[in-house]
């Protein structure tokens, strides 16, 4: 996945949990990372923490944003995390657990984690 994400200014992280590795790895390699989650987290120096409900977001936190991303995002979270995406102009890029399926059109692209899932891509986006 950070091959896809490392070519983004900005990116939002949606429900980060404990799994922070990918957001470090991120803002070492130069891009600015926003983390949400409904709880808090300890995120990794240099990431921006922000308590935030992709199903009732504050649209603020996504502004800006070249991309908003998820790992493991659920099924049921898929619309709500395209509409963010849409609003902030934002292209959307995740991954699903084992067998959940995409709930929106997606462009399928192979990695070394499995399969990610690309629901939009907007300007600015090679498309890779």
């Amino acid at each position: 996945m950070i091959d896809y994400l490392r070519g983004y200014d900005r990116v939002v992280e949606v429900g980060i949990g404990r799994r922070t590795e990918l957001a470090a790895t991120l803002v070492r390699e130069g891009v600015a990372v926003t983390a949400t989650d409904v709880h808090p987290r300890a995120v990794p120096d240099g990431v921006r923490f922000v308590e935030d409900d992709v199903v009732d977001p504050d649209p603020a936190v996504y502004t800006g944003a070249d991309a908003v991303y998820a790992r493991n995002l659920p099924p049921e979270l898929h619309r709500p995390a395209l509409e963010v995406a849409r609003e902030a102009d934002a292209d959307l890029l995740f991954t699903t657990l084992g067998g959940d399926q995409p709930a929106i059109p997606v462009e399928r692209k192979t990695i070394r984690e499995g399969t990610l899932y690309v629901a939009r891509e907007g300007p600015g986006s090679d498309g890779e």
